[in-house]
């Protein structure tokens, strides 16, 4: 089985040379790039990674402009990305999010828990992608391909994150059932996740604007106040 390639965009030597060396030690193949624009114009080379590690805070454009860069482009677009920040403010994570992220990572971190994000995300991938004997999951006017890890919403195909598929996913599977943010965070994330039951939240909105006619007023994904969300078992 072949190594996963990382990408990571570090501007700072030491941090550049302490992920490299822990992550090669760990059986990953990694390229450092000193900003985004390298990064951006290696990936428009056809040369796609299977993570990205972004810090937020690069010279020229920033982590968060790469992330939506990235997300935009097809090639790329289902790639999942972590981002570094040196900030703790919610709005930083909660942006990074919102633009296509998968997880982020507050500095200062420890390399334990960097590698502890990374195999949780290829765990999730590598289930998301195990074929499935029953591989459509289909209600309303949503329809899931799992085993294609492809999303309709009548004809028109969807393009979504790993995430935020998981997380459709795993409503539109109990449908009708409340689900915690905490069940969604473990299920979704992994146990293994250290974030915070607002991830779900923005996720969540992040769906809504997708998949929901007016994502102002939602139909298909309600919230359950004080719980969490269900995806509506009265449509036909």
């Amino acid at each position: 089985m072949s190594k996963h390639t990382i990408f990571v965009v570090e501007d700072e030597t030491h941090i550049q040379q302490l992920i490299k060396y822990n992550l090669e030690a760990n059986g990953f193949k990694v390229i450092v790039f000193d900003n985004g624009e390298d990064l951006l114009s290696h990936c428009a080379a056809e040369n796609i990674p299977d993570l990205f590690i972004l810090d937020i805070m690069l010279p020229g454009i920033d982590g968060l402009e790469v992330c939506r860069k990235l997300r935009q482009n097809s090639a790329t677009n289902n790639v999942p990305i972590i981002m570094l920040t040196a900030k703790s403010e919610e709005f930083d994570k909660v942006l990074g999010l919102e633009l296509g992220a998968d997880d982020y990572i507050t500095k200062p971190f420890s390399v334990r828990e960097l590698l502890a994000r990374i195999k949780a995300l290829f765990r999730r991938i590598n289930t998301a992608n195990e074929p499935k004997t029953d591989n459509i999951i289909s209600q309303a006017d949503i329809t899931i391909n799992c085993t294609r890890r492809e999303v309709y919403k009548g004809n028109r195909l969807i393009e979504m994150p790993l995430k935020e598929f998981e997380l459709l996913k795993m409503l539109m599977s109990n449908k009708g059932k409340v689900l915690s943010r905490e069940h969604l965070l473990d299920k979704v994330w992994g146990f293994d996740y250290y974030g915070e039951t607002r991830t779900v939240d923005v996720h969540i909105r992040y769906l809504r604007q997708k998949i929901e006619e007016n994502d102002e007023n939602p139909t298909l994904i309600e919230t359950v106040r004080g719980i969490g969300y269900r995806f509506n078992d009265k449509q036909s």
